[in-house]
C-alpha cells in the first residue's frame, strides 16, 4: 500500500477547521485534524507546502517511522504549528491502518479498558444566578461533572462566561475580522471572588458534584497556591492552567501550598514540556490534545510515562479541535488505562453535518463505536461551501493597559 494523495481540507462551519485527508492506491482515505485556534492558515501551508510532498509513495503503515522523520527530519522540531501539522498525519494514518484491519482504532491500542469514557460540561454565568442555571442545564444534558467560570464584579469581559462574545456554554466564539477583541483583568479582584462562587455552589448543589475551575495561565506561582489553598474547602476535580506552566520549576511552589489537584497542559506540545511536572508529580491530569501533540502517537507516550507517577489524563477538548480529533481523543481514551476525563462541549448541527462521525453522547458519556477506523468522515462539498473566515481569540489586559496572559 502506497500514499497517492495528501489533500488540505479548510472550512467554516461557524469555526475554522483544518483538515488533511490523506488516500492510498487500494482506495482507503484517513483523516487528521490539524487546526490551531487563530492561526489555522500557518499550517494549513505547512501541510500543503512542506509535508503533503513528503507523503507521497510512502507505505502509510509505517507511523512511528514516518512520525520520527516529520519531527527528525525538518530540523526545526516542536511549536504549535510543526506539531499541529505532524498529528494530522499522525492521525491519518492511524484512521487507515484500522480500516485496512477492518477495526476500530481503540481496539489497535490494546482494545477498550472501560466501557464508556466520562466527560465534564461547561457552565457559566455572568453572576450566580446566571451560573445555577447554566449549571443546572448541563446536568440536565447528563454531564457528570461540571467546570465552574463566573464573571468578575468590575470586570467587562471574562474568559468562559456567556456574552454577547461568547457561546452558551460558555467556550469564546473567535472574534472575526482582522484584530482580536480585548478583554480586561484584575487579579485581586477575581481571587476575592471565586472562592464565594464556589461556596455558593456548594450550598446549591451538594458535595458529591465534581466542580472544575480553570484559571486559564492567568496566576503568579504564589497566586495560584493562595487560589488552590482558598479553594480546598470545596473539594475540587481540579484547579487547571493555575499559573503559566512554561516554567515547570514553578509548580513546585504552587504543589508545596495545596493539596487541590492540579491539571496543566492543553498549550504543551512535546513530551519534554512535562519533563519535571510529571516526574516529580507536580501536577494531577496532563491536558495536551491530539491535535496539538503531535497525534495519537506520542500522546499514548505522555499517558504511560504520566502512569508511572500516578497522573491521569484530561485530554483538551474544546470546540475548535474538530470532530476528526475528537473521535481520535475519545479513542484513546477507552483504550488507556489511567484514564482521568474527557473535556466536551460538543458541536453546532452544521459542524456535525460537515464531520459526520460514529463518536457518541449519551447522558454525559462518550463512546468512540464500532465503525473502522477513527469513525470520522468528511463531506468535502459542504466543508468546501464555508470558507474560511479569520478569527482570533480575545487579547487580555489588565486595568492599566498592560499586556496579562490569556
Amino acid at each position: 500500500m502506497k500514499i497517492v494523495d495528501a489533500k488540505v481540507v479548510v472550512t467554516s462551519p461557524g469555526r475554522n477547521f483544518v483538515t488533511l485527508k490523506i488516500t492510498t492506491d487500494e482506495g482507503i482515505s484517513g483523516l487528521g485534524d490539524a487546526t490551531l485556534n487563530g492561526r489555522e492558515l500557518s499550517v494549513a501551508s505547512y501541510l500543503r507546502d512542506h509535508v503533503a510532498p513528503l507523503l507521497i509513495g510512502i507505505d502509510p503503515h509505517r507511523i512511528e517511522d514516518t512520525w520520527q522523520s516529520l519531527y527528525r527530519g525538518a530540523y526545526w522540531r516542536r511549536g504549535p504549528v510543526t506539531m499541529a501539522a505532524i498529528a494530522a498525519v499522525d492521525v491519518a494514518l492511524w484512521d487507515i491502518k484500522a480500516k485496512a484491519a477492518g477495526l476500530p482504532l481503540y481496539q489497535l491500542l490494546g482494545g477498550a479498558s472501560r466501557e464508556r469514557v466520562g466527560t465534564y460540561g461547561h457552565a457559566s454565568g455572568q453572576d450566580i444566578p446566571e451560573l445555577f442555571d447554566s449549571i443546572r442545564a448541563r446536568l440536565a444534558e447528563g454531564y457528570p461533572s461540571i467546570r465552574i467560570q463566573t464573571g468578575i464584579p468590575g470586570l467587562k469581559a471574562v474568559y468562559g462566561v456567556h456574552t454577547a462574545d461568547h457561546a452558551v456554554d460558555g467556550a469564546p466564539i473567535p472574534h472575526q475580522g482582522a484584530r482580536p477583541l480585548v478583554e480586561d483583568w484584575d487579579t485581586s479582584a477575581y481571587l476575592r471572588h471565586m472562592p464565594t462562587v464556589f461556596e455558593a455552589v456548594r450550598n446549591e448543589f451538594g458535595p458529591e458534584l465534581p466542580l472544575l475551575h480553570d484559571a486559564h495561565h492567568r496566576l503568579t506561582p504564589i497566586q495560584a497556591a493562595q487560589l488552590g489553598k482558598d479553594l480546598e474547602p470545596y473539594r475540587l476535580f481540579w484547579l487547571e492552567d493555575c499559573t503559566p506552566a512554561e516554567d515547570q520549576n514553578a509548580l513546585r511552589l504552587v504543589r508545596g501550598h495545596t493539596t487541590t489537584p492540579l491539571a496543566i497542559g492543553e498549550v504543551f506540545n512535546s513530551l519534554y514540556d512535562y519533563q519535571t511536572l510529571v516526574s516529580e508529580k507536580l501536577i494531577d491530569y496532563v491536558r495536551s490534545a491530539v491535535t496539538h501533540f503531535g497525534g495519537v502517537s506520542p500522546l499514548r507516550k505522555l499517558f504511560d510515562f504520566a502512569a508511572q507517577h500516578q497522573i491521569k489524563s484530561g485530554i483538551h477538548g474544546p470546540e475548535d479541535i474538530s470532530p476528526v480529533g475528537m473521535a481520535a481523543a475519545v479513542h484513546l481514551d477507552l483504550a488507556i488505562h489511567n484514564f482521568g476525563i474527557q473535556e466536551y462541549s460538543g458541536y453546532t448541527a452544521l459542524t456535525e453535518e460537515v464531520f459526520p462521525h460514529a463518536y457518541t453522547f449519551t447522558s454525559g458519556y462518550l463512546h468512540p463505536g464500532e465503525a473502522p477506523g477513527i469513525g470520522v468522515e468528511l463531506n468535502e462539498d459542504l466543508a468546501a461551501a464555508h470558507e474560511y473566515k479569520a478569527a482570533y481569540l480575545p487579547v487580555n489586559r489588565l486595568q492599566d493597559g498592560t499586556v496579562h496572559d490569556w
